[in-house]
């Protein structure tokens, strides 16, 4: 196994509630190491966090370890079904939820403009 390999175990083995099943998968070629991260369906949202927060800052660092060792390092999480963390199938867009809750107009539905 080597370091970046190790890293990522180590990291996401913090996160989740599911520790024994993550495994990380090394490949490379000739754009670079991939590390094919899989996991608990119910620990995929652990690891992306809100916005994909949790999972940037950890391709953050995985970068870091990979310049260390002068390495072009990427992460992909293999999503399995029954994961918590599925996009509704009709937008791939996030959802902006100040801007679907419904909003009182009432003082201002009589103006005339």
């Amino acid at each position: 196994m080597v370091q970046d390999q190790e890293f990522i175990e180590f990291v996401i083995r913090a996160i989740v509630n599911n520790p024994d099943e993550v495994k990380a998968t090394r490949t490379v070629d000739e754009r670079g190491v991939l590390i094919t991260l899989d996991l608990n369906p119910t620990d995929i949202g652990y690891v992306i966090g809100r916005r994909g927060n949790t999972v940037r800052a950890i391709r953050t660092l995985l970068k870091v370890v990979g310049a260390k060792n002068n390495a072009l390092v990427n992460l992909k999480i293999n999503e399995p079904e029954g994961s918590q963390h599925r996009r509704p199938e009709s937008s791939s867009a996030p959802v902006n939820n100040s801007m679907t809750e419904d909003v009182d107009t009432s003082a201002i539905d009589n103006l005339d403009i």
